[in-house]
């Protein structure tokens, strides 16, 4: 008698819940859709500045560039898509200058602690400065725009990496150091088999950061150095007082810097990935 009572209840279906990514993405829609129900209604009661466009003429402008964003009708007349290659190719350059200065020199200074004490005075001093302070400074030593942009990309990207490296490179657990010494593995196998891979998740985390410097320092530069690319794009439509060809770069570039992340971001859960096995 007591397990037939129970049996209903011991079968009864657990109740509908949502998970946590689902939920993310609801609050995300309803996020969305009020903010450009907002834009929408305010730039139609003309709430906004007379040059706010509207959501509906922002999204028809959106389409006409990412429809299309590899057409070539002349130096001033490009698609997004060229624009955004000019830009990707820069930034990529400029990153790689970087990095190839932030690594070495990070372990250099990462293994001796008299090093890192000396260079950490002009790490701090440099970190903070702007990218448009290195400009004219690039400008007048390169006399050359597009030299100018790498040389302004590759010297303000270079901080996190060099840093990360560093940290990373000093602080491998000295029992691994202790392994190897005992082991009679000679300096240059301690660095590359022990120190190096133990270093990885911190180096790649700093080339994550760093790609994301980097792709925020090229709207400025250029805008300021000129030339093709989408940060000439955003320059070049405010002239034109086309605010919606602007918030379309906008989002157009907070997409590429999201996918450049994303990368690096699954860059380096395989490399901490690696080191667990």
């Amino acid at each position: 008698m007591t397990n037939h009572i129970l049996q209903p209840a011991l079968s009864r279906p657990k109740p509908f819940t949502l998970s946590t990514n689902q939920k993310a993405i609801l609050l995300f829609l309803a996020i969305l859709i009020v903010t450009l129900v907002f834009w929408e209604t305010g730039a139609r009661l003309e709430l906004f500045s007379p040059l706010m466009p509207s959501a509906s003429e922002t999204f028809k402008d959106f389409w006409f560039w990412v429809s299309d964003p590899f057409f070539d009708y002349g130096p001033n007349d490009k698609g997004i898509g060229l624009l955004l290659l000019t830009s990707l190719r820069r930034v990529l350059i400029g990153f790689t200058i970087g990095a190839a200065i932030a690594i070495p020199l990070g372990i250099l200074i990462g293994l001796s602690d008299v090093a890192s004490r000396a260079v950490d005075p002009f790490i701090q001093i440099l970190k903070p400065v702007s990218p448009l302070a290195w400009l004219p400074l690039g400008l007048g030593l390169l006399k050359n725009s597009e030299s100018t942009a790498l040389f302004v990309i590759a010297i303000t990207s270079i901080w996190p990496t060099l840093i990360n490296t560093k940290f990373g490179v000093s602080n491998v657990d000295q029992s691994y150091l202790d392994v190897a010494r005992t082991l009679g593995a000679s300096r240059w196998r301690t660095l590359t088999k022990v120190i190096l891979p133990a270093a990885a998740p911190y180096i790649v985390s700093g080339l994550r950061i760093s790609i994301g410097i980097a792709w925020l320092v090229i709207v400025a530069a250029e805008i300021l150095v000129g030339g093709a690319g989408i940060g000439y794009f955003v320059w070049n439509e405010w002239n034109n007082l086309k605010i919606t060809s602007i918030i379309t770069a906008i989002i157009v570039i907070g997409i590429v810097g999201l996918l450049l992340d994303r990368v690096f971001g699954l860059l380096q859960h395989w490399v901490a990935f690696g080191q667990r096995l």
